[in-house]
């Protein structure tokens, strides 16, 4: 892993103890957990103000090696080892989610590998955030690392943070029909990122309307299969359902809505997935 210096040790040092305060106020507080995140700010630019001070006099010693400054801290929230205190957070992560916001807006540039580098630890914590209850929390961490995807010009792990952020996002909003229409959207598109799911949808709709229009009624079910498939795609006439029960009527207006509007959406998330591939 490398020899760390002793400025960046003593700056780990501080991160590892605002952590444990952190970790406890967090699994005490009866703060809502997005208020928690002005708290986890104020801890970061405690801990960038002395690195700035530290960096002023003498640069650590990550302009050598090349690799994070604070990669023993991520090292340990791969396997975080539970605390003494029983807190329900281990508080490896916060430490790690305070050392990568340090790193990520800290006096240090930031080279295209040690983005990548750090795009993969956010990306990271966010999956172990988001499996301890702390939504809000993962949502800052695939933000981050859609960012430094994207200063990458790394398109598949932009997008691929993109969905874990809008499901985290949607994990952290209250019971309620925003919630409910965000899990529907997961489900249908993902999020937008997943655009051949609709087609399963689609398949769905013409399965119900060609039951409904069998049910209702309609002329053979071989005729009744091909005017569904039609009217998907393009509304029917009067002439196309006369002798037909006057609900198949209605039935297949709502289908020819429902088919512009499935494809429609379809086609405008998969145009946006080409040019961005």
């Amino acid at each position: 892993m490398g020899e760390i210096s002793p400025v960046v040790a003593s700056i780990s040092t501080g991160i590892a103890r605002r952590a444990a305060g952190y970790t406890a106020e967090l699994d005490d507080s009866e703060r809502l957990e997005s208020d928690m995140l002005n708290t986890l700010d104020d801890q970061v630019e405690a801990v960038l103000t002395q690195l700035e001070e530290a960096v002023a006099q003498r640069p650590p010693s990550r302009q050598r090696h090349g690799g994070l400054t604070f990669r023993h801290l991520y090292a340990a929230a791969r396997s975080p080892v539970p605390d003494e205190e029983g807190w329900r957070v281990p508080s490896a992560l916060p430490a790690a989610l305070i050392a990568a916001e340090v790193e990520f807006r800290g006096p240090l540039r930031l080279s295209a590998r040690r983005q990548a580098l750090l795009a993969e630890v956010y990306e990271r914590l966010g999956e172990q955030l988001i499996g301890t209850g702390l939504p809000f929390h993962a949502a800052l961490s695939y933000r981050r690392a859609e960012s430094l995807y994207r200063m990458n010009e790394d398109i598949q792990g932009e997008d691929r943070c993109g969905l874990k952020l809008a499901r985290a996002a949607t994990v952290a909003l209250p019971p309620g029909w925003r919630r409910w229409a965000g899990q529907a959207s997961n489900i249908l598109c993902g999020h937008g990122y997943r655009p051949f799911r609709l087609l399963c949808w689609v398949a769905a709709q013409l399965v119900v309307f060609t039951a409904l229009g069998v049910l209702i009624g309609g002329p053979s079910t071989a005729e009744t299969v091909y005017m569904s498939v039609t009217s998907f795609l393009n509304p029917l006439g009067l002439g196309d359902t006369a002798g037909m029960h006057a609900a198949v009527r209605p039935m297949y207006a709502v289908e020819s809505w429902a088919g512009t509007v499935s494809m429609s959406v379809f086609f405008a998330l998969l145009v946006r997935k080409w040019f961005r591939t």
